[in-house]
């Protein structure tokens, strides 16, 4: 398996090729940061190892710009837990905290090869999240109520929620309520498109606009004439396009890049975000009028956590599914599977409760998927806090000798604070 690792620690990055290149079976190759990774990594990379916090562009963005070529590893520090939970989201298959023991990230290597060989290389995957809905919830119910009356008009609409939550299922059932149902729906996500590109892909461009435009090329609005267009992570949008998209919502024209010919469109416009977006505007980020125009119908899409009826439905159905899939033998969740699933909060949502029954059903040695196959334990973003504050705190102290007013002014933490805490987590410390 060859390995891409991406990490700026040179210290850290030296270590993981050196441990890693002890196994045969790993060929490892390395970059110092992500932007250095995104010019040179190819297709005969099968597995990326990378860091979230890192200089020019961090690991969030990386893994968005990667767009699922690759399947991901994330490693993060004490401060970034929000930052991986984000990361799951983005369908990443395992993080890890550091520091971490080099056996800890080949037993996840091991897990993700394990999952690769029992894949049918003859089978094209499929995105359970593009079919129909797998559960329902009176929140789910009641969402999709207001979608289908939005569906009977053109009206533009705004799905508002939490990533892996489904807005892009969403959007095509309104397109596919709408009477367009017949012609295009292109989806587009903005984050994952660079900025100076996005402009040329939504309008198009003509020839000799850049230096590689060596013929006319239709954008996505042309593409969707007479249907329906999905723009996710709107919020992503530079404002100097922002005004840009404003213009073809009001006049219904577009200009390609270089072109001074105006081309009309007829599109149902959809777009979606999981960002704060009244505070991008508050901010200057976001355009309040383009926002007013977009947002003639919002839509809130509640997260999983709040759709509890739906987890066991969801699970169930991909059970099934990826028992088809993938040609597996008989799988059944006992009921301490089934608790679990329902006492977790899915920070992931629908994303990844896919992703952790996927891995389940293919991994486990048995008919019956019992808690522990399910690997929730590491994913309970309540412990890891914890755990991880106790942990830096004790690092802290050993660093300044128990000095306890020094490690309040390493920690900016008042002394009362920081013993309260060394009390609730039973730290022993001499005062």
């Amino acid at each position: 398996m060859k390995i891409a690792i991406v990490e700026d620690d040179i210290n850290m990055r030296k270590s993981l090729q050196f441990a890693l290149n002890e196994y045969d079976e790993f060929k490892i190759v390395c970059y110092k940061n992500a932007i250095d990774a995104l010019k040179n990594i190819d297709e005969s990379v099968e597995l990326v190892i990378t860091d979230i916090n890192m200089p020019g562009m961090d690991g969030i963005e990386f893994v968005k710009k990667l767009d699922n070529r690759f399947d991901i590893i994330v490693i993060t520090g004490n401060a970034t837990l929000n930052r991986a939970i984000e990361s799951v989201r983005l369908g990443v298959k395992d993080f890890l905290t550091k520091p971490f023991e080099i056996d800890t990230l080949v037993d996840a290597i091991k897990r993700n090869i394990k999952i690769r060989a029992k894949i049918p290389k003859n089978k094209a995957e499929k995105n359970s999240e593009n079919s129909d809905f797998l559960g329902t919830s009176k929140e789910l119910e009641a969402s999709l109520t207001l979608a289908k009356k939005a569906a009977r008009t053109d009206a533009s609409v705004m799905l508002l929620g939490q990533s892996g939550v489904g807005k892009e299922l969403f959007a095509k059932f309104v397109h596919k309520n709408s009477n367009r149902a017949k012609n295009e729906f292109i989806a587009i996500n903005m984050a994952a498109i660079p900025d100076n590109l996005l402009e040329s892909e939504l309008f198009g461009y003509v020839k000799g606009a850049f230096t590689d435009a060596l013929n006319d090329k239709k954008g996505y609005f042309e593409l969707a004439h007479k249907g329906t267009i999905f723009l996710d992570e709107i919020a992503e949008m530079s404002v100097a396009l922002q005004s840009k998209l404003l213009r073809v919502l009001q006049e219904r024209v577009v200009y390609r890049v270089g072109g001074v010919k105006p081309v009309r469109v007829d599109v149902r416009v959809i777009s979606a975000t999981n960002a704060n977006i009244q505070e991008a505007i508050r901010d200057g980020k976001f355009r309040e009028d383009l926002y007013f125009r977009l947002n003639t119908i919002p839509i809130k899409i509640a997260p999983l956590k709040e759709r509890r009826d739906e987890i066991l439905e969801i699970a169930q159905k991909t059970l099934e599914d990826v028992k088809i899939r993938y040609s597996l033998p008989q799988r059944v969740f006992l009921e301490e599977a089934k608790d679990a699933l329902l006492e977790y909060d899915w920070p992931g949502n629908i994303r990844e409760l896919i992703s952790v029954v996927e891995r389940a059903a293919i991994l486990s040695e048995n008919e019956e998927i019992n808690k522990k196959d399910l690997f929730l334990e590491s994913r309970n973003s309540k412990k890891s806090i914890k755990n991880m504050e106790k942990e830096l705190i004790q690092e802290v102290l050993q660093s300044v000798k128990e000095d306890v007013n020094e490690a309040c002014k390493i920690l900016s933490m008042s002394k009362s604070a920081l013993l309260s805490k060394i009390d609730k987590y039973d730290i022993e410390v001499e005062l």
